[in-house]
């Protein structure tokens, strides 16, 4: 797609992977299974091809960001061909179950899912497990259960069930997506963007991107397996990348092909209707995050970050946009969504703002991760 932001040359590529690494925090397996969860902290995933980490910051009253640590995941981070400030072009790479205390790490190049008990800003590394398929690049979380969504060799989805702080395989649980994935530089705008529960754990969606432009949502039987095969929700040319839900239930999509943000009554036999779809006005709108009743889109190309306005109908109206550093992808909201902070893969820096009550945004600071060029993947606690 014209939209999304291409690959300068294979040389400015391996630049941006190159570079120093914090000191890691060792895993201390005495402590972890009975961790008391995050606070004030926001993590973020590097997805560094030399070694993956995590990176946690505490968050101050003001909302600003102080280094805390960085953990090895014991995996390595994977780049999709064409992709430049987005290695993995996927939503929920880095995952807080807050449910269990725990936090899932996407491996991408090593096909693999790292779970870290939380307690504050400290992780303990409890688990470092197969992702059921190639290329993790999302993770969600509803209760006892986890699925994975595999970008490669088709893509896939894998469940697990919680206990004990670690993850268990639920047999039979895979589900091939059955896409043709290419292999060119085109390869980011393909894969599959993420995977979600309903706010209810009853439904998994997934995002096709511009594969099948669609989106697919199973049924969770009650063995935590999905329905054999989805409902296919077909919207051609909007490239369906990242997945929230508004606190009606709504599902609320961020449209690559459209540069848009799109609203949609989900419903209980897998269908999905659409109620509204407002464009930002900026390039390559990929992700969305949500705070105080606001939804954000962040736009790889524009650089920037679009405000939208929800409605409890599932109206949606854009407020505006604001200017971040180059390469905006993921971002996160704090508990209560006062902040919101934005990781933007060009130079691998993590942008800060407050969430006004009008919903537009201020910015208040940044941080630069260590290694994070590229990297996707940030939870705000």
């Amino acid at each position: 797609m014209k939209s999304f932001v291409r690959l300068a040359s294979t040389a400015a590529l391996a630049a941006a992977l190159v570079g120093g690494f914090a000191a890691p925090a060792l895993a201390d397996s005495s402590h972890g299974a009975h961790a008391h969860g995050a606070d004030h902290v926001v993590f973020v995933q590097t997805d560094n091809t030399a070694g993956n980490q995590v990176v946690a910051y505490d968050r101050v009253d003001n909302g600003t960001l102080t280094l805390a640590n960085t953990y090895n995941t014991g995996g390595v981070g994977g780049v999709l061909n064409g992709s430049a400030v987005d290695h993995l072009a996927s939503q929920g790479s880095l995952t807080y179950d807050h449910d269990n205390a725990l936090l899932y790490a996407v491996n991408a190049g090593s096909n693999t899912v790292s779970v870290f008990s939380v307690d504050g800003d400290q992780l303990t590394l409890r688990q470092v497990i197969d992702s059921g398929g190639t290329f993790p690049v999302s993770v969600t979380a509803s209760r006892d259960l986890v699925y994975v969504l595999n970008a490669q060799d088709g893509g896939s989805v894998s469940g697990y069930r919680v206990a004990g702080g670690k993850l268990h395989p639920i047999e039979g649980s895979v589900r091939s997506l059955g896409l043709t994935i290419p292999t060119d530089t085109s390869q980011f705008t393909h894969t599959p963007g993420q995977v979600a529960f309903s706010p209810d754990g009853s439904q998994v969606i997934v995002t096709t991107k511009a594969t099948t432009n669609a989106i697919d949502v199973f049924a969770v039987r009650p063995n935590g397996r999905l329905s054999d095969s989805p409902v296919v929700n077909s919207e051609p040319g909007t490239v369906p990348f990242a997945v929230s839900f508004d606190a009606a239930g709504h599902l609320v999509l961020a449209e690559a092909g459209t540069n848009a943000l799109a609203a949609f009554t989900l419903n209980p036999d897998g269908t999905i209707s659409l109620i509204d779809a407002v464009p930002s006005g900026q390039p390559a709108t990929c992700w969305i995050a949500s705070a105080q009743g606001y939804f954000f889109a962040s736009n790889a190309g524009g650089p920037s970050e679009s405000g939208y306005q929800a409605a409890p109908n599932g109206q949606l109206t854009l407020v505006g946009s604001t200017t971040t550093d180059p390469g905006t992808v993921d971002a996160s909201a704090s508990t209560g969504g006062q902040f919101l902070y934005i990781q933007t893969g060009k130079n691998g820096i993590v942008d800060e703002f407050t969430v006004n009550a009008n919903g537009t945004l201020t910015p208040i600071g940044s941080v630069t991760v260590t290694g994070a060029t590229g990297g996707e993947g940030i939870v705000a606690v």
